[in-house]
């Protein structure tokens, strides 16, 4: 099964670190977030991706171009030229990067992917997410509702403290669970025939297609009530940071032997 994922948004709202790169390849713990959310499908036996880019993509091709070099040990015989392999830490993956363009929406890409998605059942996913998630439940849970589209549904942090009243007593409990609303984590598990529900460049995927996928009766959700963390901002890219700095990091869910 292939992975989707999709990095060729802009991340306004993190523009501190956007500015220089694209958001999936912001840092944390010294990988890009990318690399980590790869890492999670890996930990499910996914390991065929395609990395939709746009929005300086060259930096997320330069980075696979390159990853062999930066995650072996090699030595280097400058008189001849050649570069002999010691020891090769490189994860088992097969990486396609397509460019989908500056300023195609979520849908857009997708549906540019079309050829290279090919006509079976596919991951795909946001490239500023990390989630405990096993994705192997999300894709059992889609074969037995039998959709076109799952989602996976997470209850996100509030962002502030909540203060709970008894009679002239106060609580506080910091950034609590959600409200229990639910909302899309991504994670998404589909069918290649989801394409048909997106017209082209301009399609927003979150908006149209899921809402007639929805009408349809052709869209299903898989609640994870476990951790979920977008990176939208800096504040999440510092708490993220300092999870994995901490070693208290949920969504590192794979062995060590390749970290």
């Amino acid at each position: 099964m292939k992975a989707v994922i999709l990095a060729g948004g802009r991340g306004t709202r993190i523009s501190e670190e956007s500015e220089s790169r694209p958001k999936p390849m912001v840092d944390i713990g010294g990988r890009p977030i990318l690399w980590h959310i790869m890492k999670i499908y890996e930990t499910a036996g996914i390991t065929d991706f395609i990395v939709l880019v746009g929005y300086k993509g060259y930096m997320i091709k330069e980075y696979f171009m390159n990853y062999f070099l930066h995650t072996s040990d090699v030595t280097i015989d400058l008189a001849t030229d050649s570069v002999a392999t010691i020891q090769s830490k490189t994860e088992p993956w097969t990486v396609t990067l397509l460019d989908t363009g500056l300023n195609t929406m979520t849908g857009g890409r997708l549906l540019r992917a079309k050829e290279y998605i090919g006509d079976d059942t596919f991951c795909f996913t946001y490239g500023d997410g990390v989630s405990d998630l096993d994705v192997r439940n999300v894709i059992d849970h889609h074969r037995a509702e039998r959709t076109t589209v799952t989602v996976t549904a997470v209850q996100p942090p509030a962002r502030y403290g909540t203060l709970e009243f008894d009679e002239r007593r106060v609580s506080f409990q910091e950034k609590p669970i959600g409200d229990g609303g639910w909302v899309s984590g991504g994670f998404f598990v589909a069918q290649p025939s989801v394409l048909d529900y997106i017209s082209g460049d301009d399609t927003v995927f979150e908006q149209a297609p899921l809402q007639r996928l929805a009408t349809d009766g052709e869209l299903s959700a898989y609640q994870h009530s476990g951790f979920w963390r977008g990176m939208d901002t800096l504040w999440d890219k510092i708490y993220l940071n300092d999870l994995w700095d901490n070693g208290k990091a949920p969504w590192k869910i794979w062995a060590d032997q390749l970290v």
